[in-house]
């Protein structure tokens, strides 16, 4: 191996996330130049992530990140300077193996995540590749432009809002490359915003963190209309889908139930207070009513029970129905392979920082393959510029991928990076004069 491809120099600095808040920048440096990769941050976080270490404490009221960013000055870079870094699973497995833990809460994932990110970036440019294209070859997997979903009403923990569900995401069903996706879903972003202001104001057309608007709306029909309404005017009536990111554990309560003694799960939304059963059946009117194909994380991350009676239910009305995982399987192969045999899922979330490797999520990708599930690359709600997942993405072949909004820096970059791999893939530009 050539001494240009191995690791000189690990160095780690603070600097802020999409939400005012500290994350983490890792710059790696070879022979053939430096390579950053950025750490995003979740608000709606899975306890079943890998941890992100946090300093506490009154500065940036406890959100820093000075602890997890020595880990990787004096603890990590020590071990991984003149390694090769073609080698990403080696080096990521040692990182893990000097974590010492399950969840990495010694060194934090967000320390580990950072350097296994930039440590792939490169290795991408030792082997005279771009990202995706790198990223494909140690996945073995297949190019794939995915399909974008959405988030163009932001509720839950991603807006100062009324509504629980978390996200209302469209997918546009146009035909052609994904530049005439992203145009519909921005056209129709446009359209909806005339709408609020109309009906609502300026105040409707206040941002949340995924760059979608949180209009003062109750209940997720108003959200449904008010975007099946905007896709109309826009002249895509019926040209798009819906997919509702719930994320149920957010207003779960567990209750012991007087008669009977034992702790039961009851769903608190403005809605009102639902059963399991319930929330099932407010579910299967949603999904009659309007064209939702797929729903995240409808109930919490260890309701077993009414993932898989749910998975049941709407896969006999439609078997092509996504019943996707985000909480309840954390980008975890363990979880994966649970969620498989329970029958809960068909579909999953993944998200990097959420399992702390590149590695690590590329063997969550393969193993949810296996079952022939839809996988959907995913964003956090505390975003970088850093637009690493585009290439991820393609270079796992997943099939879809959520990065908020059309709209914000921090999302949009995303769209662009893919707008650019789409060029580079067909060799034509993606906007002709």
């Amino acid at each position: 191996m050539e001494e240009n491809h191995r690791i000189k120099s690990i160095k780690a600095r603070e600097i802020l996330d999409s939400r005012g808040s500290p994350t983490i920048e890792v710059e790696v440096k070879t022979n053939s130049g430096a390579f950053r990769a950025s750490v995003p941050s979740g608000a709606s976080i899975g306890k079943y992530e890998a941890v992100e270490l946090r300093d506490g404490g009154k500065r940036y009221f406890g959100k820093g990140v000075l602890k997890a960013i020595r880990n990787i000055n004096e603890i990590i870079a020590p071990k991984l300077i003149g390694r090769e870094v073609e080698f990403q699973k080696e080096i990521d497995n040692s990182m893990i193996e000097l974590d010492k833990t399950d969840n990495k809460s010694n060194l934090g994932a967000n320390a580990i995540c950072g350097v296994s990110l930039a440590v792939c970036r490169a290795g991408a440019a030792a082997k005279n590749l771009k990202l995706f294209q790198y990223i494909k070859e140690i996945s073995n997997a297949n190019y794939k432009i995915p399909t974008p979903l959405f988030n163009i009403i932001n509720g839950g923990v991603h807006a100062g809002n009324d509504l629980d569900f978390q996200e209302f995401m469209i997918v546009p069903q146009v035909g052609g490359p994904f530049s005439e996706r992203l145009r519909a879903a921005s056209e129709i972003y446009h359209q909806l915003k005339n709408i609020l202001l109309k009906k609502y104001g300026n105040q409707a057309t206040n941002l949340g963190d995924e760059g979608g608007f949180a209009p003062p709306v109750i209940f997720p029909e108003e959200a449904i209309d008010l975007i099946l309404r905007a896709a109309k005017d826009a002249d895509y009536g019926d040209k798009i889908k819906i997919i509702l990111d719930v994320a149920a554990s957010q207003f779960l309560e567990v209750k012991k139930d007087d008669k009977r003694g034992q702790l039961e799960n009851k769903y608190k939304m403005k809605a009102g207070v639902f059963t399991r059963e319930g929330l099932i059946r407010y579910y299967s009117n949603l999904v009659s009513k309007y064209p939702i194909i797929g729903l995240e994380d409808p109930f919490s991350e260890d309701d077993w029970k009414g993932w898989t009676e749910l998975s049941s239910r709407l896969k006999i009305q439609n078997s092509k129905f996504l019943i996707i995982g985000d909480d309840l399987l954390a980008t975890n192969v363990k979880k994966i392979k649970e969620a498989k045999e329970k029958g809960a899922v068909n579909s999953m979330i993944l998200k990097i920082n959420q399992v702390g490797t590149v590695s690590e999520a590329i063997d969550a990708a393969r193993t949810a393959r296996d079952f022939n599930w839809k996988i959907i690359v995913s964003h956090r709600s505390g975003e970088t510029n850093d637009s690493f997942i585009s290439d991820f993405a393609v270079g796992i072949g997943a099939d879809f991928i959520k990065t908020g909004a059309p709209a914000r820096g921090e999302r949009v970059e995303k769209y662009n990076r893919l707008l650019e791999i789409e060029k580079d893939l067909s060799g034509k530009p993606t906007i002709i004069p």
